[in-house]
């Protein structure tokens, strides 16, 4: 059975400086895998890459057994492929309603008149009901996305990839800059998606990462430096020179 994401031999160039070098990745079917390392490790540069947005100087990134390495990053969605970012995408005159609206419509295919459609077929109107009321966002759902408090978007952001209805989810950082108060929605939220769903995230905050991924890739200078489960992790003296207890943001 082939792994529900793998990179070969991935590397990118950006000038002199290789921002991911010969990276080999396996990310097993309903994987909860975290991606950690330290400031500049290059985790979302693979993130980047593994979506289309940065083409890579060498290697390979299969979906599902599949050459994803060449296809642009709509296509790679419509395989199945999907991702927040770590900064929030999201268009800021919309409403909740109308973000996940116009993401199921486009993926059934009414895109171009998804406003018309949207209000005429009974499962496409439960479908988007579905994921507003999973991400706790139904309340505000007629709300300007520009109004609503940070730990909101976020959440619509999740909303806004789990609406595409994919096999594999790329989640960059999904709690940073969110009030205390309001991760306990986000975290819930990410816990309580679909087992069937392989989630890959990148998080520097370890108590997130120690409690949800089953397993762990460790990035360093762009290299894959150490990888295993939580526990090995944990006890890995290398690791913990690097990295962990030690306070870093990704560039």
């Amino acid at each position: 059975m082939p792994f529900a994401l793998e990179t070969a031999g991935l590397s990118r160039q950006f000038g002199g400086i290789a921002a991911a070098k010969d990276v080999t990745l396996r990310v097993e079917r309903g994987a909860r895998h975290a991606l950690i390392g330290p400031n500049g490790a290059g985790k979302t540069t693979l993130i980047n890459l593994l979506t289309g947005v940065l083409r890579p100087s060498a290697g390979s990134i299969l979906l599902e057994g599949r050459d994803i390495t060449r296809l642009a990053p709509h296509r790679r969605v419509g395989l199945g492929l999907a991702r927040t970012f770590q900064i929030n995408q999201l268009f800021a005159d919309f409403t909740p309603l109308e973000t996940i609206g116009l993401a199921v419509s486009e993926r059934l295919g009414h895109g171009g008149d998804w406003w018309r459609v949207a209000g005429s077929r009974l499962g496409l109107n439960q479908d988007i009901a579905s994921v507003l009321e999973r991400f706790h966002l139904a309340d505000a759902m007629h709300e300007p996305v520009s109004t609503l408090p940070y730990g909101k978007q976020r959440l619509l952001e999740i909303a806004l990839a789990v609406a595409c209805r994919p096999r594999v989810l790329l989640l960059d950082e999904p709690a940073a800059g969110v009030p205390e108060e309001d991760r306990h929605e986000i975290l819930a939220s990410v816990a309580a998606l679909p087992e069937d769903v392989t989630v890959l995230f990148i998080e520097h905050d370890m108590d997130l990462v120690f409690s949800f991924a089953r397993r762990i890739s460790v990035l360093v200078n762009g290299t894959l430096f150490a990888e295993g489960t939580p526990e090995e992790i944990a006890r890995d003296a290398r690791v913990k020179a690097v990295y962990l207890g030690e306070e870093a943001v990704d560039a």
